[in-house]
């Protein structure tokens, strides 16, 4: 007697939005007028994920960044990008890693978009971030919780 197919493994992403923006240029209109220093830029990346039913999760893709010179603001950029993702007959140890890694993935590029439209539209050059090795990402915090534990 043959044994009855598996269910397909289905990764879907049911809608994507901005939850939260803010965008602060502290120092406007004088922070506009080019100094001639490169500004530092310190970007933080954090992934918060809930579950909101069997099969069905949130995943928040949080970027800050925040542009310097001279000892001044330029600006201040924060973003709340999220994703409702489906992921139905997934092997449950399998389950944290895609939400974790897959999930911004397939997120990442809108966010970067919004980041540099919204820098772009407060007066300065477009914010392109570099692109974030989320494997890597989760690889270390999972590193630094393991050591923690321990």
């Amino acid at each position: 007697m043959a044994e009855p197919p598996e269910a397909p493994q289905n990764f879907i992403v049911k809608g994507q939005y901005i939850k939260d923006l803010s965008f602060e240029n502290p120092h406007a209109p004088q922070s506009l007028i080019a100094s001639g220093n490169k500004p530092s830029i310190d970007v933080n990346v954090d992934l918060k994920a809930q579950k909101l039913q069997d099969d069905i999760y949130e995943m928040t893709l949080h970027i800050a960044a925040k542009a310097s010179a001279d000892g001044n603001t330029l600006f201040l950029v924060d973003l709340a990008y999220a994703g409702i993702f489906q992921l139905t007959n997934i092997p449950a140890e399998r389950v944290e890693t895609m939400i974790l890694i897959d999930c911004p993935f397939v997120l990442f590029p809108f966010a970067r978009r919004v980041i540099s439209d919204v820098t772009r539209d407060g007066g300065f050059p477009p914010l392109m971030l570099d692109p974030i090795d989320f494997q890597a990402l989760y690889m270390h915090n999972s590193g630094r919780q393991a050591a923690a534990a321990s």
